[in-house]
């Protein structure tokens, strides 16, 4: 490789990095790789309006996305992603996406949209059929200790939990 190739690929590289949103490695669940949006995907691609308002599971589409802070999610309709980008602290899934009882527990495991709860209004996921029945019999301690460890791991590396 020549040094005016290599050059001109670091400069690529931090140009790209300073483009990159700035939030902790590991702060949200998303996917791995970006979107057109230049940010990767959060809830997996799920209209997080939908799953929070009628706790349905609707596949969003890339032609409505709406970015938060530097996380993309996606909607099934226009009308989903304006609600979403006019409050979404009220449609964002709590703990960045990650199972809430892994939080309790001071882990951060894979949310599954598909293993979802809503509790006073806010979304809550989970990793699994076995983790939510588990969740499902003391939802209001595995909360109340998800609460209290988030901010403790919040801004930790998967990898050193």
């Amino acid at each position: 490789m020549t040094k005016k190739l290599y050059l001109t690929g670091m400069a690529i590289a931090i140009a790209m990095s300073a483009s990159m949103p700035a939030f902790a490695e590991d702060e949200y669940n998303v996917s791995n790789g970006v979107t057109t949006a230049g940010v990767p995907l959060g809830l997996h691609g799920v209209d997080a309006v939908a799953l929070t308002t009628y706790n349905a599971v609707a596949e969003g589409d890339a032609a409505y996305t709406v970015v938060e802070d530097g996380v993309a999610y996606y909607f099934a309709s226009a009308e989903s992603a304006r609600k979403f980008k006019t409050d979404p602290a009220r449609f964002a899934p709590q703990y960045g996406g990650f199972c809430a009882y892994a939080v309790a527990l001071g882990k951060k495991f894979d949310g599954d949209p598909h293993y979802a709860d809503i509790v006073d209004g806010k979304l809550y996921l989970f990793v699994n059929a076995d983790v939510f029945e588990k969740y499902k019999k003391d939802e209001v301690q595995i909360l109340k200790r998800a609460e209290k460890t988030w901010p403790s791991i919040q801004h930790k590396a998967v990898g050193d939990l």
